[in-house]
């Protein structure tokens, strides 16, 4: 079955960077559309960013164009978020999202 599972979140300065990566199995890694979504406590799900099969398209949320960078490595089914310029207010828990299905997630906090 499909199975997402984030890692590299943590307490980050505001100004600082944090790259989250998202192993991915039980699918065909290349094919799919991926996206990470976010979420405070409290609040809906937010979507962050997507990224076509080939890794040729993103597209991204107006409160992170500049920031946030995604990626992915179809060699190594991987999917990744370098983000830079944290704010406070981007802490939340980042997920790895195919579709509906999404990972535990990962805790980003942005604190001084």
């Amino acid at each position: 079955q499909v199975q997402l599972v984030e890692s590299g979140g943590g307490l980050v300065q505001p100004g600082g960077s944090l790259k989250l990566s998202c192993a991915a199995s039980g699918f065909t890694f290349s094919n799919v559309v991926l996206a990470w979504f976010r979420q405070v406590p409290g609040k809906e799900l937010e979507w962050v960013a997507n990224i076509n099969g080939p890794g040729t398209r993103t597209t991204y949320a107006d409160f992170v164009k500049g920031r946030f960078t995604i990626s992915r490595d179809n060699a190594k089914n991987t999917l990744h978020l370098q983000m830079t310029n944290l704010k406070p207010e981007d802490t939340a828990v980042y997920y790895c999202t195919k579709g509906p299905t999404r990972g535990p997630g990962t805790q980003v906090t942005v604190s001084s």
